[in-house]
């Protein structure tokens, strides 16, 4: 078993609903373990900047219903370079921090692995972000979170839809993956979805004019994901302005309304249990690994496993969205 005196956290990239309650279990489970905590402000930046503080119990109590990141978060275009990052290890040794705790997304992990490898310094992340994208772990803390505040959204919307007969392109969040756009119209009740994952293999607006909305829906929505490959929602309303004049259309772009908002029940437990879990890897001696949740299980996986790979759509649930909005 290792022994850290003192660890750090950090959040960073673009926040994500539950990262509070992460940032509160690692605290606790720290100093529960005899280990003083650090809170950096500002992501990897203020590992360049300094802006550090001592955590106490106190200063995490209250957080866990709370959206967004007490310890803010920013892009760092300095750790992207070896002397940022050597700045940032300087800091590190001047604070007597011994490991570290990223909370965040692709990003935060790459660099994360990139730190860790060229100083040796024991690093555990944990998945942060509503697009689900991270390999390894079944879901990341803020995407149930998120997936509920599309499925209000789109209720509503839904309302407006049917009372003027029109067609709805709702683009939801995502980057190149279509988590949130898939099981977003699923809850939702949408007719379709468009995701990245399947327009590299197919027209999906084709197919979903010519057998779905044409002939059964007078007023129908369908969820897009953010992405240069779906061309986004706006993309895909002028196309069918050109190709299919006779629909009365109209977008709408969620956007960071899809970030905010208190956490989930389930984005509040998950979030502490791996908030727990990544001072039970530290103390296991376990390096450079991501805490994930397979089939409800606490797993560690490698950074370079958890950036790398692509993770997988799961396409039953396509058609479990085609059966269901005829």
């Amino acid at each position: 078993m290792s022994t850290f005196k003192c660890i750090g956290i950090l959040t960073s990239g673009g926040d994500a609903p539950g990262m509070n309650a992460a940032i509160r279990a690692v605290t606790r489970s720290a100093i529960y373990n005899g280990m003083k905590v650090k809170g950096i402000y500002r992501g990897y930046k203020g590992l360049i900047t300094g802006e550090i503080e001592e955590f106490k119990t106190q200063n995490v109590s209250n957080i866990i219903q709370r959206g967004g990141t007490i310890l803010k978060t920013a892009r760092c275009l300095e750790f992207k370079t070896p002397e940022g990052r050597k700045q940032a290890f300087e800091t590190l040794q001047k604070e007597e921090i011994d490991a570290l705790v990223t909370i965040g997304g692709d990003g935060t992990l790459t660099g994360a692995r990139i730190f860790a490898q060229e100083f040796n310094y024991p690093i555990v992340g944990l998945p942060g972000t509503i697009d689900n994208d991270l390999f390894g772990t079944d879901v990341t803390i803020g995407y149930d979170t998120a997936l509920n505040t599309i499925m209000e959204c789109v209720d509503k919307i839904r309302d407006t839809a049917s009372s003027h007969d029109r067609l709805f392109f709702i683009e939801v969040m995502g980057r190149d993956a279509g988590f949130l756009a898939l099981n977003g119209a699923i809850a939702s009740g949408a007719e379709a979805a468009i995701i990245p994952e399947i327009s590299k293999e197919q027209d999906q607006l084709s197919d979903m004019i010519e057998f779905g909305l044409r002939t059964s829906k007078n007023s129908s929505i369908v969820l897009v994901a953010e992405s240069e490959v779906t061309q986004g929602a706006i993309g895909v309303a002028e196309r069918v302005k050109k190709e299919y004049p006779n629909f009365d259309v109209r977008v709408t772009i969620l956007g960071h309304l899809q970030r905010g908002g208190s956490p989930s029940a389930q984005d509040r437990i998950m979030a502490t249990r791996m908030g727990v879990a990544a001072i039970d890897a530290l103390l296991e001696d376990q390096r450079n690994v991501m805490i994930g949740i397979q089939n409800e299980q606490i797993v560690y996986v490698p950074f370079s496993k958890a950036i790398r790979n692509e993770k997988p759509i799961n396409r039953d649930l396509l058609n479990i969205l085609h059966i269901s909005s005829i």
